[in-house]
């Protein structure tokens, strides 16, 4: 495994984890800056990255809202997203440690 995809594993457990204890939703800008409280500097093209990799294995659901450079996305954690980010074995995502 390199060294990217351990990052990238880290990083989406991150945010399964944060919108699992953040009310289920949360957008990028905050999750960028929850991944960067974790040693991660992402940019926001790389957390867009992660959340359409789980939005594409359905574990959040993503809103796209207009703003004023763009749109701001917004995930919202799925049922099997939560179940990952309390510690179930999915592919492509770090598995949680105990404690």
């Amino acid at each position: 495994m390199s060294l990217a995809q351990i990052h990238a594993e880290d990083r989406r457990l991150i945010i399964l984890r944060s919108l699992d204890e953040s009310g289920y939703h949360a957008n990028e800008t905050v999750l960028k800056q929850v991944t960067e409280q974790f040693g991660h500097a992402p940019s926001r093209d790389l957390i867009r990255s992660d959340l359409l990799y789980l939005t594409e294995h359905s574990l959040v659901r993503l809103e796209k809202m207009p703003a004023n450079s763009g749109e701001i996305w917004i995930a919202h954690l799925l049922t099997a997203g939560q179940e990952v980010a309390q510690g179930r074995v999915y592919p492509g995502v770090a598995r949680r440690e105990p404690g």
